[in-house]
């Protein structure tokens, strides 16, 4: 189990030389409940970021804007670009799949909300092989950061991860099939869990994230 300061959930590593050329899993929209302005929380599968400074990620985005929530699909090639929206029609209780996959230096992000498909959308995008380097594939609820640091996390009660998929070389298999660490969302001060993830389940493709707090 591994301590981070604004991600929950599952990554799976390359403590045995493995890299990812595609990430996938399913879940259905939480519904948020907002205390104050901004609170922001963000759902996603990727690639990178756990031990290397870029990431190629999408999937949902929960927001409190003015005492009402909101609810998008977006994905982001960081440091390429930020979080891009696509979908702001996103309900609590849509179903949703996202991926990321990768073929030689062309990653394709797609998200698809099998509820409301206005929000669904595929889109590419290149990353040269010696900055995209895939070495860690992921599975996170997280409070974004902005020009004024981390986000307030919003009440999001759980975020259950279910049908998570992975590929390392020539092998397709779940989150357990690879060496894997659980990541708790910690405060600053790395005093109390902000996030806490479940185990995965028997067959080593779900988990569930539980809200614990906002700072």
């Amino acid at each position: 189990m591994l301590d981070y300061y604004n991600w929950s959930g599952y990554a799976d590593d390359n403590t045995a030389s493995n890299t990812y050329s595609k990430v996938a899993g399913d879940w259905k929209e939480p519904a948020i409940t907002c205390t104050n302005e901004d609170e922001i929380v963000v759902f996603w599968v990727g690639i990178d970021g756990l031990t290397d400074s870029t990431v190629e990620q999408d999937g949902t985005l929960a927001q409190c804007y003015e005492g009402t929530a909101y609810y998008y699909t977006w994905w982001e090639m960081y440091p390429t670009n930020d979080i891009t929206v696509v979908g702001g029609a996103v309900l609590p209780g849509d179903k949703i799949a996202a991926s990321v996959s990768k073929s030689g230096t062309k990653y394709t992000l797609k998200v698809t909300d099998s509820t409301t498909p206005a929000n669904s959308f595929s889109t590419s995008s290149t990353c040269a092989k010696t900055t995209c380097i895939d070495t860690s594939a992921e599975w996170i609820a997280e409070s974004p950061s902005g020009a004024r640091g981390d986000y307030p996390l919003p009440d999001f009660t759980s975020w259950s991860l279910t049908s998570a998929s992975v590929t390392s070389g020539t092998q397709t298999g779940k989150i357990s099939t690879f060496p894997d660490d659980e990541l708790t969302m910690v405060d600053s001060s790395d005093s109390y869990a902000l996030t806490e993830p479940g185990s995965l389940n028997g067959s080593g493709n779900a988990f569930t994230v539980t809200w614990e707090d906002s700072y």
